[in-house]
């Protein structure tokens, strides 16, 4: 990117993408979210530090990971080809691993002993216990209850990785809740943990930390589909709850006009209900965990409680970055509701042979409704964030009620 575009789509020294952003903190913690934004930018500079996480994704994850062409879906479809970006088969089974592995040898790096963090579907708890794991450093998860027995086989994971899986009971006992809890106890001893935030949310630097160590996912797309297709595609699709994958994803092509970026939240059970989290399409600007963003009230002014068929995706907030990019006119923010995901999740499974995670059903939800008002010729790119092994029981379950 040149000067121009960095101005624009990169964050500034206080970490404020336009009026998004920032570092939103009482005093005392302050000066270690500094010393956190401070290594970083030392790490980022540093070519050992590079070459060790470049070595990791590759030898370590698998990357990179394969563009696939599905022939099946895009027939059933009628109109645009479309490719998945196959993040799901990374180790670990999403692309959480591809952050989790910075921030654990950030840890490292700054002579921490633990790393701790929220999780909802359970991967991004994973991924960070097996970052732990390999690099040797205790991990603390924290979990909301409704998720906790939802992902069960997330749970299991994370023990067996060593980690200690905290369930958090209070309030919606959901993904927002985890965020409070974890926070908490990284407040009260900040020179112990790191707090390695699963998405492009919090404060600076972790929205451009984050996005940083997953802008992977872009630039490999970027290189794939130019030499699969010769071009660039005419859409990129990735559902946003924080927005990781989808930053991860649209990064690389946010300089290119041609391209439209199109982001899609969970509308639930309804957007005329309370139960759905359509942050961008709902809410409104308002401070949260950190950062300033846009945020789902409720009539009290309080973070509203959310919900979503996708643990990973039910969080009344969205990354800085993502409101700017709406605010400034680069992505489009759609929503799709559980049934729709839920339908996804078959109609890719039965064409595809694949499993996507619930999460990523929401990306392929929306492609459902969109490649077919597009011509042959054209491409869209989504991507699929995640498996979907851990949701196999809840649809199960699901589609026994209904």
């Amino acid at each position: 990117m040149n000067d121009t575009q960095t101005s624009v789509y990169r964050a500034d020294e206080n970490g404020y993408f336009g009026e998004f952003g920032g570092a939103i903190l009482p005093p005392f913690l302050a000066g270690p979210m500094a010393e956190v934004a401070a290594a970083y930018e030392a790490a980022r500079q540093d070519p050992a530090f590079e070459e060790e996480l470049q070595s990791l994704l590759s030898k370590y994850v698998g990357r990179p990971s394969l563009l696939y062409f599905a022939e099946n879906l895009t027939r059933e479809l009628g109109g645009a080809k479309v490719y998945l970006k196959r993040e799901d088969l990374n180790h670990t089974g999403a692309h959480k691993i591809n952050h989790t592995l910075g921030e654990a040898l950030l840890a490292k790096r700054m002579g921490k002993k633990k790393v701790i963090a929220e999780t909802g579907a359970g991967q991004h708890g994973v991924a960070l216990a097996t970052a732990a794991a390999l690099v040797g450093l205790d991990c603390e998860i924290h979990m909301g209850a409704i998720d906790v027995e939802k992902q069960h086989p997330n749970v299991v994971r994370m023990e067996l990785l060593g980690a200690k899986v905290v369930p958090v009971e209070r309030g919606g006992r959901s993904l927002k809740e985890a965020v409070d809890s974890a926070f908490e106890v990284y407040a009260a001893a900040p020179d112990e943990y790191l707090f390695a935030i699963g998405s492009v949310v919090g404060p600076h630097p972790f929205p451009t930390m984050v996005r940083d160590f997953q802008s992977v996912v872009g630039r490999e797309a970027r290189a794939q589909i130019l030499e699969a297709e010769g071009r660039l595609p005419d859409a990129l699709v990735a559902c946003v709850g924080g927005g990781s994958n989808a930053m991860g994803l649209f990064d690389a092509f946010l300089p290119d006009d041609s391209v439209r970026i199109i982001g899609v939240e969970p509308a639930g059970e309804g957007l005329g209900t309370e139960r759905h989290a359509a942050t961008m399409t709902l809410g409104r600007v308002g401070d949260l965990h950190g950062m300033h963003t846009k945020v789902l009230f409720d009539e009290s002014g309080e973070p509203a409680p959310v919900h979503s068929i996708g643990s990973g995706i039910d969080y009344p907030g969205v990354g800085p970055q993502h409101a700017h990019l709406e605010q400034i006119g680069r992505a489009e923010y759609v929503s799709v509701t559980d049934d729709e995901a839920l339908d996804a999740f078959q109609l890719l499974t039965r064409t595809e042979g694949i499993i996507p995670a619930l999460e990523s059903s929401h990306a392929i939800a929306h492609v459902v409704k969109l490649a077919p008002t597009l011509s042959p010729e054209s491409i869209v790119i989504a991507n699929l964030s995640g498996r979907g092994d851990k949701d196999v029981d809840f649809v199960a379950e699901r589609l026994r009620r209904a």
